[in-house]
């Protein structure tokens, strides 16, 4: 069932999606060797240490948050469809976060297609799991699409939070939890909040 956010404000916001680590990251993230809170955390904590902008932090512990919130339920391996997780979870973020957090979340799938059409390389990187979605997902990008997705102003920020997103699939990786990220994903609400 869809949760409410007719309820949401930028007072519980981060507690909303704290709680949803707590209930749901546990679950087990597409067939990889880690959760789905030990994903997004991975990917903040890598981010963190190398010193990249609160940005690409918060926007790489949020981007696979809509296989939580999504009406749609969870991908699973045996799935023949996309189910959009990047649109549902963007649908949330977009109320409470700059357009730089929300763009990591909407089109961090579409920044794998763009990097497998641009970068070849690139596909090698892949997991199994990652590379049966990018199938559903409508396969490497065609030179119309890339020259498309290049138009975005966030085209930087997105395709470092893809590559956080491979790196963060690593079952032996200890990482801080949610709380310890908070403050930050806090900063990011009030200061796109007061901005607007």
């Amino acid at each position: 069932m869809k949760p409410d956010y007719s309820t949401l404000s930028r007072d519980n916001i981060v507690a909303f999606i704290g709680d949803i680590f707590d209930r749901r990251g546990s679950e087990e993230y597409l067939g990889e060797p880690v959760t789905m809170a030990q994903h997004m955390l991975q990917g903040a904590t890598i981010a963190e240490q190398n010193g990249m902008p609160d940005e690409i932090i918060v926007g790489a512990l949020l981007h696979d948050i809509g296989h939580f919130t999504s009406e749609f339920g969870s991908y699973h391996p045996d799935d023949t469809e996309d189910r959009h997780h990047e649109d549902a979870g963007a649908a949330v973020l977009e109320q409470f976060f700059p357009s730089v957090i929300t763009d990591c979340c909407r089109y961090h799938v579409a920044a794998k297609r763009y990097l497998c059409a641009t970068k070849p390389e690139y596909f090698d990187r892949l997991s199994a799991a990652s590379v049966h979605t990018l199938e559903l997902q409508g396969g490497p990008m065609s030179a119309d699409e890339v020259a498309e997705f290049e138009s975005n102003p966030n085209l930087k920020e997105i395709v470092q939070v893809r590559y956080l997103d491979e790196a963060g699939k690593r079952p032996d990786m200890e990482t801080p939890d949610f709380a310890h990220f908070a403050p930050m994903v806090q900063r990011m609400v009030d200061r796109h909040l007061d901005a607007g």
